[in-house]
């Protein structure tokens, strides 16, 4: 790796942290993350003008891939501003003073990985959620203007209630984001809290993810949200009891059980059937294996268990596609050569030779 160049001109021997980052910036960021933006921080006040992006995560305990999501994550939060050459390698880092305005130092960084903008942390909710928008910063002035609101009021108090704490700067951005931008009444904005953090996130990344996700599929009443989360959460429900796992399904995952739901049309008993099939044809919880399964179902119109029924039977009767061959007559190097049939005189001049051995 290329080293690296840092230009410390007014720069202290004391690093600096300013509270907007601590108010606004890090509560709602990737805990690694804020160890990057921290560690460029106290390079800049070093001796030594020299690092990498492999010397970034040796000392941080993480992979370079690592170091580069983080960097993205603040140029997109704008307190970096990353240049690249035309091959999407970082050619240079301007740490950025947090009205946006970029300060004289500079830091030459190369790599040859392709830039990874994907965000390591994807809040788990009903549906594959996106990576949260940038959003706008409220004034002073707009948060007093928005909160002289009675619903904005009411729904704050609520929040408050939810999360067991005083509202932090970065909560009261998210909820006049959620009531401004995403138009969510009053009533849904403190629904969204009770969902999240009756799944024991707090964030605010993750209500924000999940709030984006249900603008997104049109949810915008809490009726709709309470319908939406008592659906899925059952689906969800169905396919961890069948393969018997104790957290919530990952990305991938809960990208299969929205196929299985929303594209095949299973009910949940077919689902769950096609679970307790791989567990016992597998012995492991395997998605990809389940898919399979229920996609072969699919393409046949299965429609409910009656129809399962039909295949399996259809499938022992050999009219299947696939057919299996019973074990007692598959072949090998010894059974391939005809076979003697012996009579019952055979046997008899079998015993008298024996018997003239033995005497």
């Amino acid at each position: 790796m290329n080293k690296i160049s840092l230009n410390k001109e007014g720069i202290s021997d004391v690093t600096i942290v300013p509270n907007t980052f601590i108010d606004l910036y890090m509560p709602s960021a990737n805990g690694a993350y804020v160890k990057v933006y921290l560690y460029l921080l106290r390079s800049f006040s070093s001796s030594n003008l020299e690092i990498s992006i492999s010397s970034i995560a040796d000392n941080l305990d993480n992979t370079e891939k690592d170091i580069i999501r983080a960097l993205n994550y603040w140029e997109k939060q704008q307190l970096l501003k990353i240049e690249r050459s035309t091959q999407k390698e970082i050619t240079a880092i301007y740490m950025t003073t947090l009205d946006g305005s970029a300060s004289s130092s500079t830091a030459d960084i190369m790599t040859t990985d392709d830039i990874d903008t994907e965000l390591d942390e994807i809040a788990v909710s009903i549906h594959t959620v996106d990576e949260p928008a940038i959003r706008q910063r409220y004034s002073q002035k707009k948060i007093t203007e928005l909160t002289g609101n009675d619903e904005i009021k009411w729904a704050m108090h609520i929040v408050e209630i939810y999360l067991d704490r005083p509202l932090k700067p970065m909560d009261i951005q998210l909820i006049l984001y959620l009531y401004e931008e995403l138009h969510f009444s009053s009533e849904l904005i403190m629904y969204l809290y009770e969902y999240c953090v009756s799944r024991n996130k707090k964030n605010p990344s993750y209500i924000e993810a999940v709030a984006l996700t249900w603008a997104k599929e049109g949810i915008d009443t809490e009726e709709k949200a309470r319908e939406a989360t008592v659906v899925y959460n059952e689906h969800f429900n169905s396919v961890n009891k069948a393969f018997g796992l104790n957290r919530a399904p990952g990305q991938i995952e809960r990208q299969y059980i929205t196929k299985w739901v929303e594209v095949f049309l299973f009910s949940d008993e077919i689902i769950t059937e096609a679970c307790n099939r791989t567990i016992l044809r597998t012995g492991k919880p395997d998605f990809k294996y389940a898919d399979k399964i229920l996609e072969t179902w699919f393409k046949k119109s299965v429609k409910n268990m009656a129809d399962v029924t039909i295949l399996d039977d259809e499938f022992a009767k050999g009219k299947g596609s696939s057919k299996v061959t019973p074990i007692a007559k598959a072949s090998n190097r010894f059974n391939q050569f005809p076979q003697r049939t012996y009579t019952a005189k055979d046997y008899a001049e079998l015993e008298r030779k024996l018997i003239n051995k033995g005497l």
